[in-house]
């Protein structure tokens, strides 16, 4: 009687961080890859950790993980070789991976773009800070050059009008779930098609820091309320400094060049010639922008706490 042997499953070492990591590497495993090693991130003490742990997610399913300083050391490069893996993923890991580690096996990457649009560091950001209409997520194939390699598979997004960042991101989890659900089975089988990733067309984008959310109000009002939209919390906020005091907009919406408020009513807030930035009408906070729009500002923090119209008001006559 001849005795039963499965089928050997694809090996892979993974390495990912965040929901898009969390996410995709559920997708590998409902998808029968043996994932041999994941390689993620310590999270950082400074930083707002609201996104899923991909430490947690290896814990449960009895994955085996490390979270390397550095992903060029030769000890790194050793432990992805002892996985022996066929392919090799990168679900958002923050560091580039150098050629040596390319080398191990066929690499795909997940970017949170449709490339070639918005290639490098936060492509989410980005886009609704340049007003994008819509997204997505690609998953590509890796080469040294970032977000250069042929594309495997690409799901697409829209970008509504207020939605944040924020938002955004969740939208962009799910696309890069469904990408790589998708294209999984020809991927290990060999079949999946690669398309041209034409590096003429968009463009790359350098990460982003908290003091890129301060706001000129000398701009039109929608790229102000593009600004806020793309640092929204949880991300750091837009926010400006009046005598001293940083004020950042928790939330906000966009009213039209003769301030049509969002509750219908009608006020002229632009015509009355009020100074650039921040300022209180009829117990409403605006923003005043150089077109002579405005943006409605619906929550606001000053260092940090809560503050209302009225004291706004108080602090803006003092």
């Amino acid at each position: 009687m001849n005795s039963y042997e499965p089928e050997p499953r694809p090996r892979a070492v993974v390495f990912a961080y965040h929901n898009v990591g969390v996410r995709c590497l559920k997708v590998l495993l409902a998808g029968g890859v043996d994932v041999a090693l994941v390689v993620t991130h310590e999270d950082s003490a400074t930083e707002n950790i609201w996104f899923e742990s991909v430490v947690s997610l290896c814990q449960t399913e009895g994955i085996p993980y490390i979270t390397p300083p550095d992903a060029k050391s030769a000890e790194l490069l050793a432990q992805v070789k002892a996985a022996d893996p066929e392919f090799i993923f990168s679900f958002y890991y923050r560091h580039m991976l150098p050629a040596s580690l390319l080398e191990v096996a066929p690499a795909f990457n997940m970017h949170g773009s449709l490339l070639p649009e918005f290639r490098g560091r936060a492509p989410v950001n980005w886009a609704v800070l340049h007003g994008a209409t819509e997204t997505g997520a690609t998953l590509h194939e890796m080469t040294v050059k970032p977000d250069a390699g042929a594309i495997v598979s690409q799901m697409v997004v829209p970008i509504l009008p207020d939605d944040t960042a924020f938002e955004v991101f969740g939208k962009v989890t799910v696309a890069a779930e469904q990408a790589l659900w998708r294209v999984l089975p020809s991927l290990l089988d060999g079949t999946a098609p690669r398309i041209n990733n034409d590096l003429s067309k968009g463009g790359y984008f350098s990460g982003r820091k908290p003091e890129d959310g301060r706001i000129d109000w000398h701009l039109p009002a929608q790229q102000v309320y593009n600004l806020h939209r793309a640092v929204a919390p949880p991300y750091p906020g837009a926010f400006t400094d009046v005598n001293g005091v940083r004020y950042v907009i928790e939330r906000a919406r966009l009213g039209d060049r003769h301030g049509v408020l969002q509750n219908g009513k009608t006020d002229n807030v632009a015509a009355r010639s009020l100074p650039l930035g921040l300022t209180v009408v009829d117990n409403c906070v605006f923003g005043v922008c150089g077109d002579g729009g405005i943006i409605t500002i619906l929550a606001l923090t000053a260092d940090g706490v809560a503050i209302s119209a009225q004291q706004l008001q108080t602090r803006l006559a003092a």
